[in-house]
C-alpha cells in the first residue's frame, strides 16, 4: 500500500473512530438520505448558472430529479461517516459538472459555477457505435454519443444501463437527454457500478477500493484522481498538467468547501496509467 493510499484509508478509519461504539451502531442502522446532506439551496448555490438562457440544459437538471434518482441507489451518499458521505456527493457533482460545463476562465462567478449547462454532446465526432460488441449491438440509425450528467457514451454503456434501469438504451438512447430523472439515474448507475478491471467510483470514494497488482504497478491510488481515471482516463490520465483534469479538481475543491469537508489526497491522475 502506498503512503497516499494509507493516508486516505486512515482518514476513513479516523472518521469512524470519532463515533462511540454505541453511536456508530445507531448511525449504521439509520438511513441517511441524500436530501438531508444537500438541500435545494445548497444545490442551487453549486449550480448558479445551469438554468441560464445560454445553457442548452436550462430547466432540465432539477434538484428533485437528482434526489429522486439517488433513491434508486441507496448506498450513494449514505455510506461511511458524515464527512465521507459529503465527500462522495461533492465528488460526484464535481465530475458531472465537468462533463456538462458551460464555464470558461473569466465566466461570471468563476469557471466552476457553470456545471450542468449541457445535456448532450455538441457536434459528436461519430455515432459512438462499437460494432465489435455483439452483446450490446447498435440499433440502425441510432447514435450513442454523450448524453446526460455523466455524458454517457457508446453502445456498450447504453445497453447495460438501459437493462439495469428498465429502458431500451439501444433503441431509445435519446431518453437520456429527454428525461431528467432517467438522466440522473444513468449518471448514478455509472458511478455505482463496477466495470472490471475498473472499480466503481463509489467504492473509491468511500474507502472500499482494494488495488490489484496491476493497479499498484500502474500507480492507481485511491482518491478523486482515480475516479477521473475510471471516467475518462484513456484521454486524460498519465498526462502532466492536463487542463481537463484541473477543471474536474477545481469543481471538487469548490464543492468540498461548500460541504465543509476536505478533498482527501490524490486529486489528479497525471502519474497513473489509464485502465486498459
Amino acid at each position: 500500500m502506498t503512503t497516499s493510499s494509507l493516508a486516505l484509508l486512515l482518514s476513513f478509519l479516523l472518521c469512524s473512530s470519532l463515533l462511540s461504539f454505541a453511536s456508530y451502531k445507531a448511525e449504521a442502522r439509520r438511513f441517511i438520505s441524500v436530501s438531508s446532506l444537500i438541500s435545494k439551496d445548497l444545490f442551487d448555490s453549486m449550480f448558479l448558472h445551469k438554468d441560464d438562457s445560454a445553457c442548452p440544459a436550462k430547466n432540465f437538471y432539477t434538484y428533485n430529479s437528482f434526489i429522486h434518482a439517488s433513491k434508486r441507489f441507496p448506498k450513494f451518499g449514505t455510506t461511511g461517516c458524515l464527512a465521507t458521505r459529503k465527500r462522495e456527493i461533492a465528488a460526484f457533482l464535481a465530475q458531472i459538472s465537468h462533463e456538462t460545463t458551460g464555464g470558461w476562465e473569466t465566466a461570471p462567478d468563476g469557471p466552476y459555477a457553470w456545471g450542468l449547462c449541457f445535456k448532450e454532446e455538441v457536434s459528436p465526432a461519430s455515432n459512438y457505435c462499437d460494432s465489435s460488441n455483439t452483446q450490446w449491438p447498435c440499433y440502425p440509425g441510432k447514435s450513442y454519443h454523450g448524453r446526460g450528467p455523466i455524458q454517457l457514451s457508446w453502445n456498450f454503456n447504453y445497453g447495460p444501463v438501459g437493462n439495469a434501469l428498465r429502458f431500451d438504451g439501444l433503441r431509445n438512447p435519446e431518453i437520456v437527454s429527454n428525461n431528467s430523472l432517467v438522466a440522473f439515474k444513468t449518471a448514478l448507475w455509472f458511478w455505482m457500478t463496477e466495470q472490471k478491471p475498473k472499480p466503481s467510483c463509489h467504492n473509491v470514494m468511500v474507502g472500499k477500493y482494494t488495488p490489484t497488482e496491476a493497479d499498484a504497478k500502474a500507480n492507481r491510488t485511491a482518491g478523486f484522481g482515480l475516479v477521473t481515471n475510471i471516467i475518462n482516463g484513456g484521454l486524460e490520465c498519465g498526462i502532466p498538467d492536463d487542463s481537463r483534469v484541473h477543471d474536474r479538481i477545481g469543481y471538487f475543491q469548490r464543492y468540498a468547501s461548500l460541504f465543509n469537508v476536505s478533498t482527501g489526497p490524490n486529486l489528479d491522475c497525471e502519474n497513473q496509467k489509464p485502465f486498459s
